[in-house]
């Protein structure tokens, strides 16, 4: 099977990347021919602002340069991980028009809110959610703090919720959890057109010792993450563990002043993968502070797979990913002392949920099993279209 993949790439690395080359990694391996097409945000640099808001709704160039790529390679598929913005929905009806499937990934909320986050000001925030028009988006400068920038991801939305393009031109999307695809369902997303396939780790880095005795925190170090919610539980209330943070992002200046004041927190900054999955491997605990829904959570199934139990807030898709007393904890999202209560009770308890922890990887996050999954929703997606092609035809016609 030839698929082609597209994707936009955000200016700072983070999981959507990773999960665009983990699918087509996972393809090539299964002897599938991939295609890949991808744009970078960088590119953004050298546009004017009236020429990226006009990019972010439609994409001219990308709409007759993914034509032409699909008239020369003919793939079966077309897989989009992230379009916006410079790919834009365009791509979707340059696909449409060569008569070949779309499938599009949901990792984040954009389709549903214009900062991608269902977040505002450290609180979850659904304001805008069902809505036509993203209005309290623009009032709050939801979208890099401005209202002009807001306006115009809000107009892209609004405009292909007018022209029906999610609904039209998108045969299956897909989420990393039940959880995102209920918002989307509640966001006015069709429940039929929606399936669930989680991210998974390979190759498998097998189980770690967990004789580390510390906690360990991996991921973009920025506010809706849950950093000062981390940063707070060790500065003011001493859990019984030191804590070990891995990676980078706005809120280094933050980590840098709680290193100071605490010789129990050691920030290592961005590592290679490989380092990362190591150190997860020996920490007792995983700690996942974030304050946002989340989509799904990349760092708690690599713990997993290092057969490391994980502390997650209590909101949005990681708490599902985690069963209380089995292969981890939750706490109150966003209270320092909570997590720190139960980074003190996985003191005692870390070691004798490995285990689970380890077996729940192997269930659900191999990458065997996950290529099952996405070969299923290629399937799906090309019964629906078959559907939608049928509702199309008019009657009486008969077509080859």
């Amino acid at each position: 099977m030839k698929v082609l993949l597209c994707h936009n790439h955000y200016q700072q690395p983070g999981g959507e990347d990773h999960s665009f080359e983990d699918e087509a990694r996972l393809l090539e391996l299964h002897g599938h021919q991939v295609v890949r097409y991808t744009l970078h945000n960088d590119a953004i640099a050298d546009m004017g602002r009236v020429g990226v808001a006009v990019r972010t709704v439609w994409n001219q160039r990308i709409h007759s340069e993914l034509r032409q790529l699909m008239r020369s390679e003919a793939p079966e598929l077309v897989h989009f991980t992230n379009t916006f913005p410079l790919i834009s929905p365009a791509a979707y009806y340059a696909a449409a028009a060569e008569r070949i499937p779309v499938i599009q990934a949901l990792r984040n909320y954009r389709l549903l809110c214009p900062n991608a986050l269902l977040l505002r000001d450290g609180q979850p925030c659904e304001l805008c959610l069902g809505r036509r028009v993203a209005i309290p988006a623009i009032v709050h400068k939801c979208y890099r703090d401005s209202r002009a920038a807001t306006a115009v991801v809000a107009g892209m939305l609004a405009t292909h919720r007018g022209l029906g393009t999610w609904q039209r031109k998108v045969n299956l999307f897909y989420t990393p959890s039940e959880f995102a695809r209920r918002k989307y369902i509640a966001g006015g997303f069709p429940a039929d057109r929606i399936a669930v396939k989680p991210n998974f780790v390979h190759p498998d880095p097998g189980e770690g010792s967990g004789k580390g005795g510390y906690a360990i925190f991996a991921g973009r170090l920025s506010q809706e993450k849950g950093v000062s919610t981390l940063l707070e539980a060790w500065l003011r209330h001493n859990p019984p563990m030191p804590l070990k943070i891995l990676g980078d992002g706005p809120m280094a200046g933050d980590v840098r002043d709680a290193i100071q004041k605490c010789p129990k927190i050691e920030w290592l900054g961005r590592l290679p993968i490989d380092q990362t999955l190591h150190l997860i491997g020996e920490a007792s605990v995983l700690v996942f502070p974030s304050l946002a829904y989340e989509t799904f959570g990349r760092s708690i199934i690599e713990s997993f797979a290092r057969g490391t139990p994980v502390i997650t807030s209590d909101k949005g898709a990681s708490a599902e990913l985690v069963e209380i007393a089995i292969n981890g904890y939750h706490f109150a999202t966003g209270d320092a002392s909570s997590l720190a209560a139960r980074v003190a009770q996985m003191a005692t308890d870390a070691y004798k949920m490995r285990k689970a922890a380890r077996a729940e990887y192997l269930r659900h996050y191999t990458a065997d099993r996950n290529y099952q999954m996405l070969l299923s929703i290629y399937q799906r997606a090309r019964c629906r279209q078959d559907l939608d092609n049928e509702m199309r035809e008019p009657v009486g016609v008969i077509t080859s």
